[in-house]
């Protein structure tokens, strides 16, 4: 699978998040090391435990130099519902349509499920990748991993 991998200048997208706002990668450039984090499904088993880990270490994720943009093919109000039930309060963007188009651009899009992989992307300040993984459909990340790799990125 192609998609984005480090060194490469990031995609750039806009897409929605929860609360049907635009959220572009561009507008962090500059500004914010972004963690990009695609995930299959909301309100699936593995996925909730991911986002609500990501909830109770947010300091880590989101800041006054990270911001932490989570994707999913899910429709912007199922993931309103899913931010609303688990209190998640960072960006849930959803991918929904074109269905998958920000997934395939970073090669982390399933066609036979049709939904995004478990895929994660540091993306610095110049809108460069800097460090990426992936995860197997059941699989969770390990966060400690993830937010290692920031903390090194940023020193």
């Amino acid at each position: 699978m192609t998609g984005a991998v480090v060194g490469d200048q990031a995609p750039d997208f806009s897409l929605k998040d929860q609360h049907g706002q635009d959220v572009a990668l561009s507008e962090f450039r500059g500004r914010k090391t972004v963690v990009l984090f695609f995930y299959p499904f909301a309100f699936s088993g593995v996925c909730t435990s991911e986002l609500r880990a990501l909830r109770d270490d947010l300091p880590t994720y989101d800041n006054d130099d990270v911001a932490l943009l989570a994707v999913s093919c899910d429709p912007m109000y199922a993931l309103r519902v899913f931010a609303d039930r688990d209190g998640l309060t960072y960006s849930l963007l959803s991918d929904f349509w074109p269905h998958g188009a920000v997934s395939r651009m970073y090669g982390v899009f399933d066609e036979d499920r049709g939904c995004a992989l478990r895929g994660t992307f540091i993306i610095d300040t110049d809108g460069v990748v800097r460090w990426t993984v992936d995860n197997g459909m059941p699989d969770a990340r390990n966060l400690v991993h993830s937010g290692s790799a920031l903390v090194s990125l940023r020193a």
